[in-house]
């Protein structure tokens, strides 16, 4: 990468901050929903380099009124179940299937980040909404982000796609490689899966072409989390089935941590407190930069540990205009709005 900015195309981060632009910027949904776009999320059984999330507008909306921090699984069971009068907190929720002092803990989170109103009418809590959780997420797309899929690459890719195939967690799932001068697309002639979809993607240019179009997966239909799948042809695959309710509540609370946290939050993990921290801007994008280095750094190299991390001055972060805090803060705050620009509804 150069001081002028743009994708360092041989950077698989960088190749994911383009993927993740272009999705932003370009992704066209059938219908009129609102794109929301966040990378390196999942469940503990797996990782997707970035999600695409395509919402209803309105909903989107009233999500905001909720604030920009996540509700994981146990608040969203308060909030979607929460009545719309006093009601004993046992009568009101359906039974979680673990111990209820958890659920009143949930109750009280929820209560102190004004999401649900809660009193005690003796030694009974009760609850009630304080406006309906909304229905706000449509759809959820999952690309695994490979810029230079190679044979060996491609061997181990396929496994992770069939998981999410079989599982279908996510509406459609998606490659995405770095587009070649070839006259075939070499992904095009790699044995990979027909149900997923495949991009590639011009990280210069900051545009990408739909090559292979994905199947639809059933969402609403039970999946099948594959365990184990050996190699040889004798041994068994292990596998289980998951439940619908599962998989509504494990894609909700995704959506609930890409709605708080974005694509933008890498400056999170990585040090703009550096003198040499940058961000950098063309026309396909921002992306961080270091000075130190001339690249675009990894949040693995981008840390206290580096050998040309250098803090901030003092006087840098005691100036109050335009800095305001130095420019660690000031990059950050950047992010941030920038960031916040895709929540419709969310105070500055």
């Amino acid at each position: 990468m150069t001081p002028s900015g743009g994708a360092d195309p041989d950077s698989e981060f960088a190749f994911e901050l383009s993927v993740c632009q272009w999705a932003e910027r370009a992704w066209s949904p059938a219908d009129d929903a609102a794109v929301l776009v966040a990378r390196q999320f999942g469940t503990k059984h797996r990782r997707w380099d970035t999600i695409v999330l395509e919402c209803d507008p309105d909903g989107l909306r009233e999500r905001a009124t909720f604030g920009a921090d996540p509700f994981d699984s146990d608040l969203l069971h308060v909030l979607q179940n929460a009545p719309a009068d006093w009601t004993y907190y046992r009568d009101a929720l359906p039974d979680p299937g673990y111990p209820w002092r958890y659920v009143r803990e949930s109750i009280h989170e929820a209560a102190d980040r004004d999401a649900i109103e809660t009193r005690k009418r003796g030694n009974r809590i009760e609850i009630r909404r304080v406006r309906p959780y909304p229905d706000w997420l449509r759809r959820v797309i999952a690309i695994e982000n490979k810029p230079d899929l190679n044979a060996s690459a491609a061997r181990n890719l396929v496994p992770q796609l069939q998981r999410d195939i079989a599982l279908s967690l996510a509406d459609e799932v998606w490659v995405a490689t770095a587009a070649t001068d070839e006259r075939v697309e070499p992904i095009l002639l790699a044995d990979l899966p027909a149900a997923a979809g495949v991009l590639t993607v011009d990280p210069e240019q900051a545009t990408a072409e739909a090559v292979w179009q994905p199947r639809s997966l059933s969402v609403d239909e039970p999946g099948t989390r594959i365990l184990d799948r050996p190699d040889d042809d004798t041994s068994a695959a292990r596998f289980e089935y998951v439940d619908t309710g599962w998989k509504r509540e494990r894609r909700l609370a995704i959506a609930e941590r890409a709605y708080a946290r974005g694509w933008r939050a890498y400056a999170d993990t990585m040090r703009p407190d550096c003198r040499h921290f940058q961000l950098t801007a063309d026309e396909t994008g921002v992306y961080p930069y270091c000075a130190a280095k001339d690249c675009l750094p990894t949040a693995a190299e981008c840390r206290g540990q580096c050998p040309s991390y250098e803090p901030e001055p003092p006087a840098w972060r005691s100036m109050e205009w335009p800095l305001d805090g130095g420019p660690g803060n000031a990059i950050q705050r950047v992010l941030e709005r920038r960031r916040r620009r895709q929540r419709p509804g969310l105070s500055e």
